[in-house]
């Protein structure tokens, strides 16, 4: 009985804290503070939401040019770095010079040292320094419900895509700024966007756009 009221209790401070943590992201948006980037790459992380998970639900290719937005500290950089090979580039970009120095501290360890596709750019999702049509696929793992104005991001999205290129966008319940299916769906489409596959759980899910423009 005792136990019983012990869970209980954890589960309800718990829930209680994460409602006030989504309320209060609801109200400031602002990025992923940087001090937490070693959590975010961490292994609890990618055991949580699989890097390999991530790049097939998201059309991730050998010898694509891929862009992330908000790559934070590169819990899932490396991996597509990796799966693009070496024909293939990653633009690691992010708001916050911190977090990419987090990920360039990453990328010098022996472990990574064979990774040579990844460059760093720090910038904002309203402001993406590449040339219109120029990029495969651009994907964000637990990002976009950061961003202040999705349409905005969308529409600078969609000016660097190549015509038929993707945008993959992928959401965990358990981020604080985690959006439904449905809320993410409509915003794509309302930018001009086709909706070309959803894949995953309410708990963790990948949507993916097609870009129409010609």
């Amino acid at each position: 009985m005792i136990l019983e009221i012990f869970l209980i209790i954890i589960i309800g401070l718990f829930v209680s804290y994460f409602i006030f943590l989504r309320i209060i992201r609801k109200l400031i948006l602002s990025p992923a503070p940087a001090f937490i980037g070693r959590i975010l790459d961490s292994d609890l992380r990618r055991k949580m939401q699989s890097p390999e998970k991530v790049i097939q639900r998201s059309g991730i290719q050998k010898g694509m040019q891929v862009l992330e937005v908000g790559c934070g500290s590169g819990a899932i950089t490396t991996f597509v770095a990796r799966a693009v090979g070496n024909k293939g580039n990653v633009y690691a970009l992010d708001i916050q010079p911190e977090m990419l120095q987090q990920l360039e501290n990453k990328l010098s360890q022996p472990e990574n040292k064979d990774i040579i596709n990844i460059k760093l750019i720090e910038s904002s999702a309203y402001d993406l320094p590449f040339d219109d049509n120029s990029l495969d696929l651009v994907f964000m793992v637990t990002v976009f419900g950061e961003i202040p104005d999705h349409n905005k991001a969308l529409q600078e999205i969609k000016r660097v895509l190549k015509p038929g290129g993707i945008l993959a966008i992928t959401e965990m319940f358990l981020d604080p700024d985690y959006l439904l299916k449905s809320t993410v769906t409509k915003k794509g489409g309302k930018a001009g966007l086709i909706l070309d596959e959803i894949s995953g759980s309410f708990w963790d899910y990948t949507i993916r756009f097609k870009n129409n423009a010609s």
